[in-house]
């Protein structure tokens, strides 16, 4: 099981171990109200990563042994973990061991991105001059699908309608046309049409924003298309009533709440 130390007031939110000298896991509990510190440091406890490795043989008596538990909640975390810690059979494998790191003082890089806040905040995280995941480190290369697109093109240099991106990420095939995009990311195939703002967003594949819009703090999904005019992040009461808002502010909007508001999507409005 992948490791890695925690702030100890983060810690409710993982599965949270401790181990002996051999690194094999005496407890684990997930997602404790109190969690326990590691020895010798309190300010911090030692949380599961999610990241687990198996004998698939092993992994398949788990399972069936769990299926036969008229007790068990089926859940991954509260029931087959501990099952296997208490056979004696699960070791934790610190990352700091495998994680490749930019420079030897680099620290160690990993993000749980599993509520809308934090997903957020990693992908701001990328525009920083110097961000501590360092996609440019040809010593740690992404190996995954790359769509072929076009470069990201950007058009119009009028006083008013100047298409441009500061401290910002802008995948290939998008197309800022008059707009300004500020501390933002734009996935692939994005557009955001003449006069829009955007501040602080994470716009994904496919997303068309129209002219006029005004954007801050905002996750949009995959195929949203936003209509002319629309204004994101800067009435907290509106934002709640149409989307969803986070405690932090952070607005979500998907392509089935336009659809609630009457925007049917694909947005048909032409790109201009």
């Amino acid at each position: 099981m992948a490791c890695i130390e925690v702030p100890l007031a983060e810690a409710s939110a993982f599965g949270v171990m401790a181990v002996n000298e051999e690194r094999r896991i005496v407890r684990f509990e997930e997602k404790p109200a109190q969690p326990a510190p590691m020895p010798g440091r309190p300010s911090h406890a030692l949380a599961s990563m999610g990241v687990y490795v198996f004998d698939a043989d092993y992994l398949y008596a788990a399972l069936e042994a769990d299926a036969a538990n008229p007790a068990s909640a089926r859940d991954f975390g509260r029931d087959l973990i501990p099952a296997m810690v208490a056979r004696g059979d699960a070791v934790a494998h610190p990352f700091g061991e495998s994680c490749v790191s930019s420079s030897p003082d680099a620290p160690v890089y990993w993000r749980d991105v599993g509520t809308i806040d934090a997903y957020w905040a990693a992908n701001l995280d990328l525009t920083n001059t110097v961000p501590e995941l360092d996609m440019y480190d040809r010593n740690w290369p992404i190996w995954t699908h790359q769509e072929q697109l076009p470069p990201a093109k950007f058009v119009f240099d009028d006083d008013d309608r100047r298409g441009s991106a500061v401290d910002s990420l802008v995948s290939g095939g998008c197309i800022v046309s008059g707009a300004h995009i500020r501390r933002s990311v734009l996935f692939s195939r994005v557009r955001v049409n003449s006069y829009a703002r955007v501040e602080e967003a994470v716009l994904l594949p496919g997303v068309e924003v129209g002219r006029h819009c005004r954007l801050r703090k905002v996750v949009i999904d995959a195929g949203c298309r936003l209509p002319e005019g629309m204004v994101i992040g800067e009435d907290a009461g509106l934002d709640a009533q149409r989307f969803s808002r986070t405690a932090d502010g952070v607005v979500l909007v998907t392509p089935a709440m336009l659809e609630r508001l009457g925007y049917p999507m694909p947005y048909a409005g032409a790109m201009r």
